[in-house]
């Protein structure tokens, strides 16, 4: 992990295309503006991690559904 220190007003670059703003910094809280290409999916972590379980147990209901057609089949 690449640890940075900024301070307010200043940015960190990722690539050519995606900049990292810390706009404020109030007590422990940080508050930070992400500028990337509209194609880059950009999330809160707990945002992310929901929507990846979501895509599993989709991913699974569809396993299941395949299992019961070839079992039907058999």
């Amino acid at each position: 992990m690449l640890v940075l220190t900024r301070k307010s007003d200043q940015s960190i670059m990722i690539g050519d295309e995606i900049e990292i703003s810390v706009l404020a910094i109030m007590g422990e809280k940080v508050r930070i503006g992400i500028q990337a290409p509209r194609d880059i999916p950009v999330f809160r972590k707990e945002v992310y991690l929901e929507i990846q379980q979501e895509r599993v147990q989709e991913g699974n209901a569809a396993r299941e559904e395949v299992d019961e057609a070839l079992r039907g089949l058999g």
